[in-house]
């Protein structure tokens, strides 16, 4: 029996649907386009600025400190990925990239090191699987994510990804977004607790209401949110905003952007500074009076654009044929077996009974072409969805997974490296690309976060039930896209003079968190970069002494930054001079590794181009 043959019949033996068609994101054409480009660029036919905001506009970002090579950033809308589109980017990734990908805190899957020239072939491979890189950089509508829970959530209202996947789909090559003053981020939530749809340009979470005696789908609305050197908490429009309007009110908020956003200064030009600077109340009288402007002169033809029902996965998701129990371990340890340690940290039931959703632990979100293959191996045979997620958390969520096919599925990624615990603890810390490829980067954050990963899992932190709720997330520089403003504890890298020596040094910052109640963190000290982990683990220690009964260190941290610590600890002054013993570097010249960066064996050095944040 041939593998595939074999596939369909484990397929139909556990009542797995058939396959999710493949979207068609991409177009050919706009491949053969882009390789025309590049030979023009190459001739001296067109300038060096114009020719960074084509390629930004279509997914190709600078490497780093190295014009011939580009970072090929693949658009993965809402998250959604199929396994014969994951089975894709492992090829991609041995033919034209290092053999592995890297999935972002945005929901994208990115290879990088990809030679100029070749990326119009990766364009036309993701094409064929119905992916695309458009505007996946550039200034305009970036990758729409939603919540890797929407659909099975417990708390939700309805499942938002097919609002999701229809926004998206609509600001696709629409002309009214492609040349914006910056980039723009939409993210929709499943519940108040996930989605980041407070940091976002627009943020959605799904609500219902009951008006005129009818139960009506609609929004939670959120404008004006965003990360980076100045991080700003999103304002909600209006109380309740009906399905029917969630187009206009994107549509409203893009147009007042395009026109009044600052084109002049690229370090105020993201839509945040706008409504910062105009006044929320102001800003969301214009939205609303805009609004009503592109419900009276919208067109059929755009509107019919914007198509939720299409979106709709009509396929009939088979059901268990009961609650599966799962084992009862009286405590999972370092020591435990490692099936009952990865049940423990790495799956969660879903509201559909008897349903599992299980996270691939990744470090930093980097994964090979070969362990990519077993992964879409595993989701083909074992996922009743058939589809993959991929996460903020750098990860990949599997949904509908039965629980008698956990010890499988535990089995399968084994083979590939790929059964790490701690996917949702405090052990699965987020970090950015740092120096690895990007042009801004200070520090290698993407180094860091792999060691905080390593060193936590070691230690069996990830089986404390008290720090599950706490994170970690590293950004190479201050512009987050390591998202450290809404971590628990988070860090952003920089450069410090320490005695006549540069080291790499971090700021860090407390008591971020994302969701509807979402805060930004304080910055509280800088730690040299070879000090991070055990200034990390001198808080867990400090926290385990103080903590009340029953509180977790998230919490523990976000009593701190309001001043409410009740022992010896009190407030954030009192934790600096905890952590100022561990924070001390010895002198350069007895331990010059100390002042070195992760992943150098050279002397550090503050190095840093142009960004390619915005075309």
């Amino acid at each position: 029996m041939t593998r595939a043959r074999a596939a369909a019949a484990s397929q139909k033996q556990r009542g797995v649907s058939p396959p999710k068609p493949n979207p068609k994101w991409g177009r050919e054409e706009e491949t053969e386009y882009f390789a025309k480009k590049v030979k023009l660029f190459r001739q001296g036919k067109i300038s060096e600025d114009d020719f960074r905001r084509f390629r930004l506009q279509h997914g190709a970002y600078g490497s780093r400190l190295h014009a011939d090579y580009s970072m090929v950033r693949i658009k993965v809308p809402s998250g959604e990925i199929t396994a014969d589109q994951i089975e894709k980017i492992a090829s991609l990734s041995e033919a034209f990239s290092i053999g592995s990908a890297h999935v972002s805190t945005r929901q994208n899957i990115q290879l990088h090191w990809v030679q100029l020239e070749d990326v119009s072939e990766v364009m036309r491979g993701l094409v064929e699987s119905g992916l695309t890189t458009r505007e996946a950089c550039g200034n305009t509508v970036r990758n729409v994510m939603c919540s890797h829970f929407a659909g099975v959530c417990p708390n939700e209202a309805f499942d938002a990804t097919p609002y999701s996947m229809a926004v998206a789909r609509f600001f696709l090559r629409n002309p009214m977004c492609q040349n914006l003053p910056r980039k723009f981020k939409v993210n929709f939530g499943c519940c108040e607790k996930h989605g980041l749809v407070k940091v976002a340009d627009i943020g959605l979470v799904p609500a219902i209401k009951e008006i005129d005696g009818r139960q009506v789908k609609g929004f939670r609305v959120y404008l004006g949110g965003g990360l980076g050197a100045a991080s700003f908490i999103g304002h909600p429009l209006e109380d309740f905003t009906p399905e029917d309007r969630v187009l206009s009110t994107c549509m409203a908020t893009v147009r007042l952007f395009d026109r009044h956003g600052n084109r002049e200064n690229m370090a105020r030009n993201r839509m945040r500074y706008l409504v910062h600077e105009t006044g929320w109340e102001k800003f969301q009288k214009m939205v609303l009076k805009e609004r009503t402007a592109v419900e009276m002169t919208t067109s059929l033809a755009t509107a019919a654009s914007y198509d939720v029902e299409s979106q709709v996965d009509k396929r009939a998701l088979p059901k268990s044929n009961g609650i599966v129990k799962l084992p009862m371990f009286d405590k999972v340890t370092k020591d435990s077996p490692a099936f009952e340690r990865w049940l423990h940290t790495n799956t969660v039931p879903q509201k559909q009974q008897g349903m599992f959703t299980v996270f691939i632990t990744l470090g930093a979100g980097d994964i090979t072409a070969s362990q990519l293959r077993v992964l879409a191996s595993a989701i083909r045979e074992l996922s009743a969805e058939g589809v993959a997620r991929t996460t903020p958390q750098q990860n990949f969520a599997v949904r509908y997974v039965r629980g008698s096919d956990l010890k499988e599925f535990f089995d399968r990624l084994s083979t590939a490296g790929l059964a790490n615990p701690g996917a949702l603890t405090v052990a699965s810390a987020v970090g950015c690309s740092g120096t690895t490829s990007c042009n801004l980067a200070i520090t290698n954050s993407h180094r860091l976060a792999k060691e905080v990963q390593r060193r936590f899992l070691e230690l069996g932190l990830d089986t404390d039930d008290s720090l599950a709720d706490a994170t970690i997330k590293i950004s190479g520089c201050p512009n987050s896209c390591g998202q450290h403003e809404i971590a628990t504890i988070g860090f952003f890298g920089g450069a410090t003079r320490i005695g006549n020596t540069m080291s790499p040094t971090y700021t860090m910052l407390f008591g971020g968190s994302a969701g509807e109640q979402g805060e930004l963190g304080r910055a509280i000290m800088r730690v040299p970069a070879k000090r991070v982990i055990d200034t990390i683990l001198k808080i867990i220690e400090t926290y385990r002494t103080e903590r009340s009964q029953g509180e977790t260190l998230h919490q523990w941290v976000v009593r701190i930054v309001k001043g409410q610590g009740a022992g010896n600890v009190k407030n954030l002054d009192d934790m600096k001079k905890v952590l100022v013993p561990a924070i001390q570097l010895p002198p350069a010249e007895s331990d010059p590794d100390a002042y070195r960066d992760y992943g150098s064996d050279s002397k550090f050095t503050a190095k840093t181009a142009r960004g390619e944040c915005a075309a």
